[in-house]
């Protein structure tokens, strides 16, 4: 990738990263309220929550997190080659 390239791919990334973030906690929570059937999700700090309750939501969110950024990047990745008819790496 060019200089130039490189350039003009990272404010597109980084907005794109912002944007996939939001996207992944709202995924999330919806998910986790369609799951547990509570509106929020566990705070590890609160202590009347249970451990596995705390860490399943843990997983989950991770999970999200990771899919939705997966596919964030792939689809910006592809949008910026079609763009620029070059590879971002």
């Amino acid at each position: 990738m060019s200089a130039v390239s490189k350039v003009m791919y990272k404010p597109l990334a980084l907005a794109a990263s912002v944007g996939g973030g939001i996207l992944a906690g709202a995924v999330f929570g919806q998910v986790w309220k369609r799951v547990a059937g509570e509106p929020e999700v566990p705070d590890p700090k609160d202590l009347s929550r249970t451990d596995r309750e705390v860490f399943i939501a843990a997983a989950v969110q991770g999970t999200i997190f990771g899919l939705v950024r997966a596919a964030v990047d792939r689809a910006g990745a592809r949008g910026y080659r079609k763009l620029a008819h070059a590879d971002p790496r």
